[in-house]
């Protein structure tokens, strides 16, 4: 069997959840011995880049070049899945192609801009309507990441139920863990100019993930305790003019950082007092995972897929109550039993995910279609 994965997400340089995800993915099925009679193809707009580029047997790239910033996969891909497909194509965070004579298996993370259509643009939430509006007609399977997602689907798009698999997503290991070196996680601290102690939030700035709620609730904290700073990592998304605005006022005891490395990203988990995770919406929530790992404690929105990730590890609030935000932020603040306590779950949570399954799973529905 020729089995063929985009690998244009997985590709970028600067990535976040979506494009973790394909490439975690990716790197896992490498590890999965190739049985005879199987090839795996990973398709691209250009070279691959660092650990994605090295390919054990039976695993080649196939570059396909396009002139225009868009449309690769519609134009481009498209036309090597008429002439020259594989026997199954899999699209782990992007888009099915228009044409295609393979079988095909795409991965749909969440429905966010059907329940929040004022967080996207206009071309954004019709890009994305498209989108998943073919994939639910074309493909002959969906991976979701959480029992939440696959309701939406079927809710909202009619998706057949028999097309849906639920796979859960995981965190990588040998990246978020336990620090040991405090040394390099002091130096960390030292080069972004932060200060404990610190509440953390890793993910974009926007609307949909409620920022402007946390730095409300923060500001609220802040009043009493002068000491309590507030870190905050992403990229700036759909609404952010107003999370701007009130970021400027406060700006004294926040660090703003668009984006570190993710060798970095450990040392400052392990540094919080705690993480806040005070989305709307989400299909997953991998910063919940990866929190955990590095035993930081983890306050989030009870909504959506977050509790089917944190489980019983977790304290969770109302995103739309800012008092109720910031009395679970300070239960966990000023308490350094709980936060003791949600540490151990959160470390036990974690080992219910793993990269490992998440490949074997889907390496079987790609295999079984």
């Amino acid at each position: 069997m020729l089995i063929g994965i985009d690998a244009s997400r997985a590709n970028r340089a600067h990535k976040t959840g979506v494009e973790w995800y394909s490439f975690y993915l990716i790197q896992e099925l490498k590890k999965i011995p190739v049985k005879a009679g199987d090839t795996f193809v990973l398709y691209g707009s250009g070279e691959l880049k660092g650990e994605l580029s090295n390919l054990p047997g039976h695993w080649y790239a196939k570059i396909l070049k396009w002139p225009l910033k868009y449309f690769w996969t519609q134009i481009r891909l498209s036309w090597e899945m008429m002439f020259n497909p594989p026997d199954v194509l899999f699209v782990p965070s992007h888009a099915l192609p228009i044409f295609c004579r393979a079988k095909t298996v795409i991965t749909l993370h969440d429905l966010g801009f059907e329940r929040f259509p004022k967080a996207y643009s206009f071309c954004q939430k019709n890009y994305l309507k498209f989108v998943y509006k073919w994939a639910v007609k074309r493909a002959n399977k969906i991976i979701v990441p959480s029992e939440f997602t696959r309701q939406e689907l079927i809710n909202l798009y009619k998706a057949e139920e028999n097309k849906i698999e639920k796979i859960y997503l995981a965190y990588q290991p040998e990246t978020f863990r336990l620090i040991s070196d405090q040394e390099k996680a002091e130096s960390v601290l030292i080069k972004y100019k932060i200060k404990k102690p610190y509440l953390l939030y890793i993910g974009r700035l926007e609307k949909k993930k409620n920022t402007l709620g946390l730095l409300k609730a923060w500001q609220e904290i802040s009043r009493a305790d002068n000491n309590l700073n507030l870190v905050l990592v992403g990229p700036e998304g759909y609404g952010f003019e107003e999370v701007r605005e009130l970021l400027n006022k406060l700006k004294n005891k926040i660090i703003y950082l668009p984006y570190i490395g993710q060798d970095e990203t450990p040392y400052l988990y392990s540094g919080a007092v705690c993480f806040v995770f005070p989305s709307f919406y989400e299909g997953f929530g991998l910063p919940i995972l990866e929190a955990m790992a590095c035993g930081c404690p983890v306050v989030a929105s009870k909504v959506a897929s977050i509790h089917e990730v944190g489980g019983e590890a977790l304290e969770y609030f109302n995103p739309q109550e800012i008092d109720d935000m910031v009395g679970t932020i300070r239960k966990i603040v000023y308490n350094s039993e709980i936060r003791e306590q949600m540490i151990a779950r959160g470390l036990a949570r974690v080992n219910n995910f793993s990269w490992a399954k998440c490949a074997q799973e889907t390496l079987s529905v790609l295999k079984n279609l």
